[in-house]
């Protein structure tokens, strides 16, 4: 394999037959004007192929936490459990999902991108797969949780560092389409477990979202192609990145983003059966609304961010609607009123979630970085996730039921984040309004 040597850390891979197509031939030097970063393709197949694997990273990383919704209600009716004590198999799966990013990055940074991907993709199979087998509450608990959720979060921020080493003008738009993957995975995986448990069984409904979800990562293993050689030295995580305000700022914006962003999804289900009328099977289906229409919003979203307004002024906008929208959940009374919800919640947290990743890629120039910065933020939203739904059903389980006082708080703390990631833009840009960033 050739390569052309820059820095002492960082290389430029072989990218094998794509090479005469974009460009780059093995052995030529790619160097940006800094010096300390390879020039980004920003076209053609090679670069583009990327996007479709980070797509598929997408797709498993947070399509199957999307899921759990389903299997919650499976698991109350086959087990018998408490509600609470089933839904610490979902937070943990999202938390762990969280907490390997950070470390994922760093890995990634450090050349070892599809090495990371391929081992997730393992325990990520396998978590599903065992699960299958499980019949008892620990053993479902260590397969979907743990296993599952360790695999999912390896699978994905490789592909952040990968399509950020490729692209820089198109960055926001290219992390943002490969954020669609998510909403087909919020949308194939729930749907496989729901429509076919009923004609083959639970176990086997499993296993069939276990080889769809093989088709996915695998072919993610297969067309990912890292450009960098990697930066080995280095901290797990760049602590000195909250020397800077923005990103400072940032970090708290996207904290208190994520504590509140799964409350509407963890429990739009049960204020939809409990409060409103709804039964089982139509509470899943305001779920699969809620994440089908977020398949068509990110790609906008990113489109807007990338040619208009900027991925950190979008992110901004976006929970500002956000918060808007758990304010307004509150005056809704009716089943009409919970399917125009589920539309625009849909809308609104899936522009947010796929913009956040383009503003936090675009902190970071030194693409060698991208996953040891970036990680810090994911750590951060680990903690978040765990504790964002517990807080907001302590709030419920207090207040008798009514979900009033969890939707003002889940209103109001995604307005702080708002406040706090605007804030990060005036440490950035100054009292420049129109600064597209």
């Amino acid at each position: 394999m050739s390569h052309t040597k820059l820095e002492p850390d960082i290389k430029v891979t072989d990218i094998n037959d794509f090479s005469e197509e974009e460009g780059v031939t093995p052995g030529s030097s790619q160097s940006s004007n800094q010096g300390d970063k390879i020039e980004p393709l920003e076209s053609g197949l090679l670069a583009w192929s990327q996007v479709l694997a980070g797509a598929l990273g997408n797709c498993m990383a947070w399509g199957n936490p999307a899921t759990f919704g389903v299997y919650q209600l499976y698991y109350q009716e086959a087990l018998g459990l408490p509600s609470s004590q089933i839904s610490w198999i979902g937070s943990i799966q999202t938390f762990l999902t969280f907490l390997l990013c950070a470390i994922a990055g760093r890995l990634a940074d450090a050349g070892y991108a599809r090495t990371a991907v391929c081992v997730g993709t393992v325990l990520s199979l396998l978590g599903i797969f065992m699960t299958s087998l499980a019949t008892e509450y620990w053993q479902i608990f260590l397969a979907q949780g743990v296993c599952a959720g360790l695999g999912q979060g390896l699978l994905f921020m490789p592909c952040v560092s990968v399509i950020s080493s490729y692209f820089f003008r198109k960055r926001p738009f290219a992390l943002a389409l490969a954020a669609t993957g998510s909403g087909f995975g919020s949308v194939v995986f729930p749907a496989i477990v729901q429509y076919v448990t009923p004609k083959i069984g639970f176990a086997w409904a499993v296993r069939c979202h276990g080889f769809v979800a093989l088709l996915v990562a695998g072919t993610e293993c297969i067309i990912l192609r890292p450009r960098l050689a990697g930066r080995k030295s280095g901290a797990l995580f760049e602590w000195n990145a909250f020397k800077e305000p923005t990103y400072f700022l940032f970090s708290v914006g996207t904290f208190l983003f994520f504590w509140a962003l799964y409350y509407g999804y963890f429990y739009i289900n049960s204020y939809a059966r409990n409060l409103i009328g709804f039964d089982t099977t139509s509470s899943v289906q305001l779920l699969l609304i809620t994440n089908a229409v977020g398949i068509p919003a990110r790609p906008i979203a990113g489109l807007i961010s990338n040619k208009f307004v900027g991925p950190i002024n979008t992110y901004i906008v976006s929970m500002l609607v956000l918060s808007g929208m758990i304010f307004a959940w509150i005056g809704v009374h009716d089943r009409l009123g919970m399917y125009v919800f589920s539309v625009f919640f849909g809308i609104a947290a899936a522009a947010a979630q796929c913009v956040f990743i383009g503003a936090l890629a675009s902190l970071t120039d030194d693409p060698t970085k991208m996953g040891a910065r970036s990680g810090i933020v994911y750590l951060l939203s680990a903690f978040a996730v765990m504790a964002g739904p517990p807080t907001a059903g302590a709030i419920v389980d207090q207040t008798g039921g009514s979900h009033l006082w969890a939707q003002v708080w889940g209103g109001l703390v995604t307005l702080l984040g708002a406040v706090a990631v605007a804030g990060a833009r005036l440490c950035k840009t100054g009292l420049v309004l129109k600064s597209r960033i």
